[in-house]
């Protein structure tokens, strides 16, 4: 799941969507013909499921926002169309940046796509609102079977033992590196095993030597899928409880996971906080200006057609008290209010089998959801062994959401930066993001 294309400048964890964030959830509930309605109760012909007859007529729309993956969501359609001709599919791509905002307006109006991506920390708020159908019809005909995916990323898109959506892929973090840059500066590369006074010491020692030529060694920022939320975690800390009902930020632990990043930034292993908001980290490692960039399996399409792709490989991440990243999918799901139920239908099913999955995976667009089709991914990209992505799946924490994620992480974006570059101390930072977002909480 790529939750954000390369590129895409983060205000956020808007992350994965700030969605339009804060009034999203009034704006949703009680509009369209689905307004007020509980999870599963905008089911329809959702509750049962009949693949479409080969000689259907529709047109359906497809809504999604990486660009880099249309290549391989067309060929996916190629292969749909040799048995479903007559189900004409329109591919809008929308710019992560507007493609929350843009939902909102068409869920209020109910003219969402008919298939459309959706990612962790918005499906509940779309799933409560009835604006999504369940895949409970498809999963009790056999069409679709949750074991064939992990557990994890089932319970993502499960709302009160409802599921609504099967991943189509899944990404994990690791340490892209520049090996020319390591080179340059003559330090040594990082090798598996390696700990957070490691990266620290590293980065700091190629930002000291090449600065002059405008080149750091690692950069922080305000995506917290790829830095702060794995610090959190490997301190042994948590970002929200487990049944979602109260922050972790306060927790001694997780303050230590964001101080890794402000300790970056305050030694000049990393540029300013001005800088990473003018400039995301993934855009300073593509130009070549960066040694190493914390980033998803999903860099991985951008890095390889970029011209630093020749010199770089991959590592996992630093360990802190405990080795951990985040895992996330991005899900296929079915609007509710869709005119064309059972072709989309169709459609989300064949999306989520093992060979249009497979296909995904062989031509490297993203590690493919469905168990024994993730191998190809791994040696996708020449010269580079991506495995370290499959193999962190062993380790891997979910991604933390709530019912109304986009709420809280509006607030790490307005008060973390003052924690990264020292503005206020990470604890009081930490406990005052804390307190604003259990207030949050206690309203879903």
């Amino acid at each position: 799941m790529s939750t954000r294309p390369l590129g895409q400048p983060v205000t956020r964890r808007h992350v994965l969507g700030l969605a339009a964030s804060i009034g999203l959830a009034g704006a949703l509930s009680g509009c369209g013909s689905n307004g007020g309605s509980t999870p599963g109760a905008s089911s329809g012909s959702a509750s049962t499921y009949a693949a479409a007859p080969t000689d259907l007529q529709a047109q359906l729309t497809y809504g999604l926002w990486d660009q880099t993956q249309v290549k391989a969501v067309k060929a996916n359609l190629a292969e749909f169309a040799k048995t479903y001709p007559g189900i004409k599919v329109a591919v809008n791509v929308t710019p992560y940046a507007d493609y929350w905002t843009k939902l909102q307006t068409q869920a209020s109006s109910d003219t969402m796509p008919d298939l459309l991506w959706m990612n962790g920390p918005n499906f509940q708020l779309y799933a409560a609102n009835g604006k999504i159908a369940p895949i409970t019809g498809a999963v009790s005909a056999g069409a679709i079977k949750p074991a064939d995916y992990p557990a994890a990323l089932n319970d993502l898109y499960t709302l009160d033992g409802v599921q609504y959506g099967v991943p189509k892929d899944f990404d994990t973090i690791g340490v892209w590196v520049n090996q020319a840059i390591f080179s340059q500066a003559g330090v040594a590369l990082p090798k598996a095993g390696w700990t957070w006074d490691d990266f620290q010491t590293t980065a700091s020692q190629i930002s000291d030597k090449l600065k002059s030529k405008g080149i750091y060694g690692a950069a922080g920022g305000m995506d917290g899928q790829t830095t702060y939320y794995n610090t959190i975690l490997q301190a042994g800390g948590e970002v929200i409880n487990a049944d979602g009902t109260a922050s972790g930020f306060d927790n001694p632990a997780s303050e230590q996971g964001l101080e890794f990043w402000h300790q970056l930034i305050a030694s000049g292993g990393s540029p300013n906080m001005k800088q990473l908001t003018d400039t995301p980290a993934d855009q300073w490692f593509v130009s070549g200006r960066l040694a190493m960039y914390w980033g998803g399996s999903w860099a991985r399409t951008e890095i390889a057609d970029a011209p630093v792709a020749k010199d770089v490989t991959v590592v996992p991440l630093p360990v802190g008290t405990q080795q951990a990243t985040v895992i996330h999918g991005v899900s296929n799901v079915v609007a509710a209010s869709s005119k064309n139920q059972q072709a989309a239908q169709t459609l989300q099913v064949f999306l989520a089998g093992k060979e249009a999955q497979q296909q995904q995976g062989d031509m490297g667009a993203v590690i493919p959801a469905f168990t024994g089709t993730q191998q190809a991914f791994a040696s996708s990209m020449k010269g580079v062994d991506l495995s370290v992505f499959l193999d962190a799946v062993s380790y891997a924490k979910p991604f933390p959401v709530s019912k109304n994620s986009a709420a809280w992480n509006a607030l790490e974006t307005s008060m973390l930066p003052d924690a990264f570059d020292g503005s206020k101390p990470v604890a009081e930072v930490a406990g005052d993001l804390a307190t604003k977002m259990n207030a949050l909480l206690a309203k879903e």
